[in-house]
């Protein structure tokens, strides 16, 4: 089994030949896919390919960078659509401080918001943190203490430090293309360090090609090659990576894997 567990089907680049891309996909051997959607407008094309491909599942919620555009788009709102029965998640949610593209409490209010509807349905939040170490752990704590919730740290890029914190609440870590990047030797080394039953990989597709991709838009199939590098990163053979993070990925998504 290969698994992407983040990728973004619908956005321009991958939909124009969206059939040509998962025909691709498949014969890299990638099984699954999990189609993340970024504003409300997109939910409703999202949830449309996964119900039309089988092997493709989708995600509602709001990015940091579209907080300040979704003010109403509340806990009873992600809730409700994640009834739908190929939602598997919510997000992508957090805190992006990079491009501050959305007022900072604002992309608070709508990260918490997510996790109330992660508690509220048992859905994994799919958690996009730049620049924002501090207040994504801050506000992770104090959400636990609300009560758990299954989460996702994607597309990793944070320290060791953040990492060891945010393994320790519980959640689990994806890692993107970016770890073939000669120039990612911090990521590369707390990459070593995610216990294997944590693990996930993804594409974020259609951006972060890896290498040997680098400068084309990225797409599913190539996660094969983020999963080659890793698995001699972490000296473990490929195939045992795969199937890990495959199994990790339904063990998080649990929805996908009834």
């Amino acid at each position: 089994m290969l698994v992407d567990s983040h990728c973004h089907l619908n956005y321009a680049k991958l939909v124009e030949r969206q059939g040509e891309v998962l025909a691709a996909a498949r014969a890299a051997g990638v099984t699954t896919m999990l189609n993340i959607s970024t504003r409300e407008r997109e939910w409703g094309d999202i949830v449309a390919t996964a119900e039309r491909e089988p092997d493709v599942w989708a995600s509602i919620g709001i990015h940091p960078h579209e907080a300040d555009e979704h003010p109403d788009v509340d806990t009873a709102k992600l809730v409700e659509a994640a009834r739908h029965p190929r939602v598997v998640g919510i997000g992508e949610t957090g805190l992006d401080y990079y491009y501050d593209h959305s007022d900072r409490t604002q992309q608070q209010t709508s990260f918490r918001a997510h996790i109330a509807a992660s508690r509220e349905t048992g859905l994994p939040t799919i958690i996009h943190t730049r620049d924002a170490e501090e207040d994504t752990y801050a506000i992770l704590v104090d959400e636990m203490g609300k009560g758990a919730f299954p989460a996702l740290i994607h597309c990793f890029t944070a320290s060791q430090d953040f990492a060891d914190k945010v393994l320790a609440l519980g959640l689990s870590i994806s890692i993107s293309g970016i770890v073939t990047f000669k120039s990612a030797k911090e990521l590369q080394e707390a990459a070593k360090t995610i216990p294997a039953d944590r693990l996930l990989i993804e594409t974020d597709s259609p951006f972060l090609a890896p290498v040997p991709h680098r400068g084309k838009p990225c797409e599913p199939a190539f996660v094969a090659d983020t999963a080659r590098f890793l698995a001699d990163l972490r000296g473990e053979p490929v195939e045992q990576l795969m199937e890990t993070t495959a199994v990790n990925f339904f063990n998080l998504f649990t929805k996908a894997r009834a």
